[in-house]
């Protein structure tokens, strides 16, 4: 499988994103903190379940996940924020920001995967990025 490290890397992304994320909802404030704070759990939780499902992936295609920390941030390309207060606004474009990497490097993986008719593969990561597709409109529509 030509495309390993790049799950690998994905699986990275997605475990540094988390704890990112849940920096964001900690720590938003303003005027539409509810919805802002809930929009961002559910970014997490839905991260977890991915991060789940792509260490499972590996291991049925007998490659070993990364599993640590260190690992991850030696493999990540998401970049770390300091906790601190973040405004709505602020919040957002962070969290579009990941997003719309995520979704270009998910597309990369899926074409890679259906060049080797990796079906599996396809399958799941045409799921991610149809899910990233609608939290970027949501996202820019909040935005607006």
């Amino acid at each position: 499988m030509k495309y390993a490290d790049l799950l690998q890397k994905y699986l990275a992304n997605l475990a540094v994103l988390n704890v990112k994320f849940h920096n964001i909802h900690w720590n938003v404030v303003g005027g539409q903190f509810v919805q802002v704070h809930t929009f961002t759990e559910e970014l997490y939780d839905g991260l977890f379940e991915s991060y789940d499902e792509v260490a499972e992936l590996l291991k049925m295609k007998n490659v070993m996940p990364l599993s640590t920390m260190a690992e991850y941030l030696e493999k990540t390309d998401i970049e770390e924020i300091k906790a601190k207060d973040f405004s709505i606004k602020e919040s957002l474009e962070l969290v579009k920001k990941d997003i719309e990497f995520m979704k270009e490097s998910a597309i990369n993986i899926r074409n890679m995967a259906d060049e080797e008719g990796d079906f599996e593969t396809v399958a799941i990561f045409e799921g991610y990025v149809a899910a990233f597709s609608k939290n970027i409109w949501f996202i820019g529509s909040m935005l607006k």
